[in-house]
């Protein structure tokens, strides 16, 4: 899950994993257009990613139309869970020819490093050196990002800050760059996979909504009658449509499930409480002012 704050030149990225097993086996490469600074980071509290999900979760709206004259007003809504759904900073091997380290920092539990790089296959040696699980196949993707000028965001978790806690989360990581580039590099996670995978964008902008140039949107069925029993099952329901409509699609589609004008927290309905300037600015929409 990834939060996407956009405004001008200004890009504030707040990444949101899934782990699965030990953290010491969690890494994350990220391409970025600039080399990332310390005061460029930032750790976001989890339960504020997940207060915005919620928010913009598809809901099941229910109206009752007893008096034909006034206006319906929305009285029920199901929303859905989305489905798809200072310790030391040990030292890094050193970089090979070809290879370049920007920076390198500690941020809470991460250790960082930003790279940059002329041979795809100093990087690799690099990245194998340093214990990051590349997959097969990565290094033409790393070449195109290379030929982008694009530099290379390295964050591992360290275990001694971590703490290695059973059950303990990992906390969202925001970067920001200010780049004339809007975009989201994901070439390298698709690469990563083991079979279909679903990333959702939830984008903040001043004005307007972000939409894709270089993947169609697809927009998901939206207010259409649907039989009473699907109020019991609308999870099951959403689940259902949404994999029918991906495969319509060829899974080559950007799905928009959801645009809203959050400025005067009007929604029909509002699937959770509207998200406070605090969070919305700490998601990083900067643009907002709060005394």
């Amino acid at each position: 899950r990834v939060v996407l704050a956009h405004e001008g030149q200004r890009t504030m990225v707040t990444m949101s994993s899934d782990i699965g097993g030990d953290p010491k086996n969690f890494a994350i490469v990220v391409p970025v257009p600039t080399v990332i600074q310390r005061d460029q980071v930032r750790l976001v509290k989890p339960e504020t990613v997940e207060h915005l999900a919620a928010f913009s979760k598809p809901r099941l709206v229910e109206y009752y139309d007893d008096d034909p004259c006034p206006k319906p007003m929305p009285v029920v809504a199901a929303p859905m869970p989305t489905a798809m759904a200072m310790a030391r900073m040990p030292m890094p091997a050193p970089a090979p020819a070809g290879v370049r380290i920007e920076a390198q920092y500690s941020v809470g539990e991460y250790d960082i490093v930003v790279l940059s790089a002329t041979d795809s296959g100093g990087l690799m040696s690099y990245l194998a050196n340093n214990h990051y699980r590349v997959p097969t196949g990565a290094e033409p993707t790393i070449r195109s990002y290379m030929r982008q000028n694009m530099r290379f965001f390295l964050a591992k978790v360290n275990l001694e800050r971590f703490g290695n806690k059973p059950g303990a989360f990992l906390k969202p990581i925001q970067v920001e760059y200010v780049s004339p580039k809007f975009m989201l590099p994901i070439r390298l996670g698709t690469v990563n996979a083991t079979g279909p995978q679903d990333m959702i964008v939830l984008a903040l902008t001043k004005t307007g909504r972000v939409e894709t140039t270089n993947y169609r949107t697809a927009p998901v069925p939206t207010g259409v009658d649907v039989p009473l029993f699907v109020r019991g099952q609308f999870n099951q329901f959403y689940d259902t449509m949404f994999e029918r409509q991906a495969n319509e699609q060829g899974g080559d589609a950007v799905f928009l499930e959801y645009a809203w004008n959050i400025g005067g927290m009007m929604c029909d309905p509002c699937s959770s409480t509207p998200l406070s300037l605090e969070e919305l600015k700490e998601l990083g929409a900067h643009w907002i002012q709060t005394s």
